[in-house]
């Protein structure tokens, strides 16, 4: 009787490992339709894939990325002071090194105090220019980038054998962790069969 019950344990923990090996499996493979009798079988993902990615990019251009998410990115003042400091460096080099190099006359003219001088107008006049060119640049991204669009074309042209390594790697202890459930859920059957009919 215990080994009836041992091998009921055991066959259908097996069974119920197998099952939901098969089922991950069977979400990647097979990859072209297989036609079996009247039946059409494909792995879901490639079968899905268009419809996957028009809902995935759907979810994340609404809940995680979005033109506002890179609106309020680039107005944040830490954003506009850095670009504030680019563009005065820039100008610096620029006056000293570029134009101060095409002419003696205008080197002297650019020496120390009147550098300061003309840094000082232009960061002033850059705290006036930077928010209209940054609200620009923020109009001219909402224009231009369609999110949903680039991440459906992404998702749509990324081959199965692609998107499967990455679920794999994404995924790989919750898929091993679904094995494993189906084959405690098996054995938990097995030793309940095991203990009503033997």
């Amino acid at each position: 009787m215990l080994l009836k019950l041992f091998l009921s344990t055991v066959i259908c923990a097996f069974i119920g490992w197998i099952t939901n090996f098969i089922a991950i499996k069977m979400l990647f493979h097979p990859r072209r339709p297989v036609q079996v009798g009247s039946l059409t079988v494909q792995g879901i993902f490639p079968k899905r894939q268009k419809a996957l990615a028009m809902n995935l990019a759907a979810v994340i251009e609404g809940e995680l990325l979005s033109h506002d998410d890179i609106r309020q990115a680039m107005q944040r003042p830490e954003f506009s002071a850095r670009l504030k400091d680019r563009i005065l460096d820039g100008f610096s080099e620029f006056l000293s090194t570029r134009l101060g190099g095409l002419n003696p006359m205008i080197a002297m003219f650019l020496d120390g105090p009147m550098m300061e001088k003309v840094k000082g107008l232009l960061d002033k006049e850059l705290d006036r220019i930077v928010p209209g060119l940054l609200e620009t640049a923020t109009g001219e991204l909402e224009n231009s980038l369609d999110f949903r669009r680039i991440i459906q074309d992404k998702i749509e042209n990324l081959s199965m054998e692609r998107l499967e390594i990455l679920l794999m790697s994404i995924m790989a202890k919750e898929f091993r962790f679904i094995e494993v459930v189906g084959a405690v859920l098996g054995a938990f059957i097995g030793l309940i069969q095991g203990l009503l009919f033997f």
